[in-house]
């Protein structure tokens, strides 16, 4: 990839990620740490380094691997010049992570997304399809659903609106509801979890409560059980890697299928992220996005 001028300060991992939304932070970093990426001419660099003003970055990546991706359909529930609000499917990855395969993700979902919607401008003329292909191709990942969750997600279509729906998670005017069916009942039927959560040395691929971690906040609230089983309303406050599964497993009610943190064996974990509300860049309006709770839920109710 040909150099690109640095103009504010990041890491080089960040810019990297900037220059190829297609990838991983973490596959950025193994460009960089197997020396596939110099600045200004020197490829001795780590993912943290700094970026300076008239830094240089280039990045020997072939774009030509991911023909080897297949395309896939998502239910699109929104869509317009700055975004699009899909149904993540369960098992689908928000994208990859470490080293590249070839697995569709929602990343590459919506790359090929974006290019199609070049491709489809045969009539514009070549300059206004230039403009066009420099912004879908900054298209970018706002927030991520775990492969295992289910539910609504937002997509950047421009670096513009990327930056303004990550603003909004990062300052937490983003509000997220969850639904999920756990082992047994809660008591109470209704609370907030308080509990910093960090990353478990023992298990570095998992997190746990502890008082070294990073504050945590989950509302909860009961809307059904029969005693076995309990559908849970979750708001998380925060936006902690595992969060609502760590707490609510910390309770002694882990979600079911999520064996990672205790949960008993099921078809699927039983998380969903049911509604998304927040403010789009068009017209700074504030939407509400919902979609129905997986049949599989109501089938362990029914148990």
């Amino acid at each position: 990839m040909s150099n690109i001028e640095i103009s504010r300060a990041e890491r080089l991992d960040q810019r990297v990620v900037a220059m190829l939304p297609q990838l991983s932070r973490a596959y950025a970093a193994k460009l960089i740490e197997t020396k596939r990426v110099s600045v200004n001419g020197e490829s001795q660099v780590k993912a943290g380094y700094k970026m300076r003003a008239g830094d240089e970055v280039t990045v020997d990546y072939d774009e030509a691997q991911e023909a080897l991706i297949p395309d896939i359909e998502l239910e699109v529930l929104y869509e317009d010049d700055d975004c699009v609000v899909i149904y993540k499917p369960l098992g689908l990855l928000t994208h990859s992570k470490g080293a590249f395969n070839p697995e569709a993700t929602v990343a590459t979902w919506l790359r090929q997304r974006c290019e199609r919607i070049i491709l489809s401008h045969e009539s514009a003329d070549e300059s206004d399809v230039k403009g066009l292909s420099s912004h879908t191709s900054r298209a970018g990942i706002v927030h991520r659903l775990d492969r295992a969750t289910s539910g609504v997600m937002i997509c950047a279509k421009t670096p513009e609106a990327l930056s303004w729906l990550q603003k909004q998670f990062a300052q937490r005017r983003t509000k997220k509801t969850y639904l999920a069916v756990v082992n047994g009942s809660m008591n109470p039927e209704a609370a907030i979890i308080d509990m910093p959560i960090e990353r478990n040395p023992k298990a570095p691929a998992t997190f746990r409560v502890g008082a070294q971690g990073k504050s945590a906040r989950t509302t909860y609230r009961t809307l059904r059980t029969n005693g076995t089983y309990s559908l849970l309303e979750l708001k998380p406050e925060t936006g902690r890697t595992h969060q609502l599964r760590v707490h609510l497993a910390q309770q002694g009610h882990p979600i079911v299928g999520d064996t990672l943190y205790g949960g008993e064996q099921a078809e699927r974990m039983c998380l969903h992220a049911a509604e998304l509300e927040l403010t789009i860049p068009a017209g700074h309006e504030r939407k509400v996005f919902r979609t129905d709770m997986p049949a599989a839920f109501e089938e362990k109710l029914q148990a």
